[in-house]
């Protein structure tokens, strides 16, 4: 499955790179699940993200491995890749990208693929990922304003 969203905020777009943070990564994370960020090493190759995820009766553990990382004049962008997942998820690749908009500003894209286990639960998933992805939006432009 592959969900695409874009948002255009109004900085830079070196600024807006400086800002994938840790400090963002908390302020991104949506109510529900509540997410403990056990280890955040950054936003480059080789970085390794630790999540932990409470469903209130039980936990679960998302590790991505940061597998690439380019920057140009126009993009900056960097893929993780969840080397384990939770229970739902059979494979994860989220490409984040940043470009520059001819206005000055940054277009932010998350570009992902996911499969679960089953075909139907892929179905069933998407819309929940879609909008866990597209209640970061407003965050962006709060934070990028």
């Amino acid at each position: 499955m592959h969900l695409l969203l874009k948002t255009r905020v109004n900085q830079p777009l070196t600024k807006v790179w400086q800002g994938f943070n840790s400090s963002l990564f908390d302020r991104l994370s949506p109510p529900f699940p509540p997410v403990e960020v056990m280890r955040f090493d950054g936003c480059l190759k080789g970085d390794v993200v630790h999540l932990r995820l409470n469903f209130l009766l039980f936990r679960q553990d998302w590790i991505s491995l940061i597998v690439d990382q380019q920057t140009t004049d126009n993009e900056i962008y960097f893929v993780d890749q969840g080397t384990r997942l939770p229970f739902f998820l059979a494979y994860w690749q989220h490409h984040h990208r940043l470009l520059r908009n001819s206005d000055g500003g940054t277009i932010i894209i998350d570009d992902i693929v996911f499969r679960t286990p089953f075909r139907l639960t892929d179905l069933l998933i998407y819309p929940l990922l879609w909008l866990l992805f597209a209640y970061r939006k407003p965050i962006y432009k709060r934070t990028f304003k």
